[in-house]
């Protein structure tokens, strides 16, 4: 039975970042928890690896897509690394009650910021998702020849964006998708579906450091169970960065909304009774 919820789970985790860029951990962290069996601090560790492994496959077939820029990506990356060794440090010092409590409330304001998102392309108030113009490639954040530009409002909402991204990463054992994908967006002014493809780079590079930093503080998973996540998940994900062009957008992300308000409640109802 824990080998079938394990799959099965890995499959909704691997779809939900190879077609959205992103909410695969919001699954992965319940699911540990109320459906295997492991502790708030082995959860969170034990996401990273599923996101992180996950985010890294997505990543390549997006790639192989065309729908990733590899050094915005990664550079975006590098800049939340220091938010997510804050993070992680900072998990080992509150109750587990406290970080399933600070996760269900995550679930919650990312489902209020999904439904507003899609609120408002329904309404079009925005750009229509896959049509967006493409950026200027001769129009980056900093260039140095022939002389020092700065587009310095865009460098600190990037640093500001990746920081906070870092930060969840460490602290609650997410891969921050649905901070990362708006960012990407603001920051590069990229299409919807390279934004979804460059994320599952950032998220890769973010869950290998805050992993990291918990292996070295004794934060360590149960592994059989993290495992068969991963495995499911990253064949899952594979697939969906594949579908990522074809499928109905606004159809997955209402369907996404339920299921992430849902979870939230669930987990929140269960820290409850803990922090009272």
């Amino acid at each position: 039975m824990t080998l079938v919820v394990a799959v099965a789970a890995g499959v909704l985790v691997g779809l939900s970042l190879g077609t959205l860029g992103g909410g695969g951990s919001i699954l992965a962290v319940p699911v540990l928890v109320h459906l295997l069996g492991q502790s708030a601090p082995q959860a969170t560790s034990g996401s990273l690896v599923v996101v992180g492994v996950t985010a890294l496959a997505g990543a390549v077939a997006a790639y192989r897509a065309g729908n990733v820029q590899v050094l915005r990506g990664v550079g975006f990356g590098v800049v939340a690394v220091g938010g997510a060794y804050a993070g992680a440090q900072a998990s080992v010092l509150v109750r587990p009650a406290v970080l399933l409590a600070a996760f269900a409330g995550l679930m919650v304001v990312v489902a209020a910021v999904m439904a507003v998102r899609q609120w408002r392309a329904r309404a079009g108030d925005g750009h229509v998702p896959g049509h967006a113009t493409r950026p200027a490639l001769d129009d980056p954040i900093l260039t140095f020849s022939p002389e020092f530009a700065c587009a310095c409002p865009r460098a600190l909402k990037l640093v500001v964006l990746a920081t906070l991204v870092g930060l969840l990463t460490g602290f609650l054992g997410v891969g921050g998708g649905f901070l990362v994908v708006p960012a990407l967006l603001l920051a590069f002014s990229m299409p919807l579906e390279e934004a979804v493809g460059t994320s599952l780079v950032v998220i890769a590079v973010t869950s290998a450091a805050a992993l990291g930093v918990r292996a070295g503080i004794g934060a360590t998973p149960e592994w059989g169970p993290v495992i068969v996540l991963t495995v499911a998940s990253s064949l899952a994900a594979v697939a969906g960065a594949r579908l990522a062009d074809r499928l109905p957008q606004h159809r997955l992300q209402g369907g996404f909304i339920a299921l992430v308000l849902a979870v939230g409640a669930y987990t929140g109802a269960r820290a409850l009774p803990d922090l009272l």
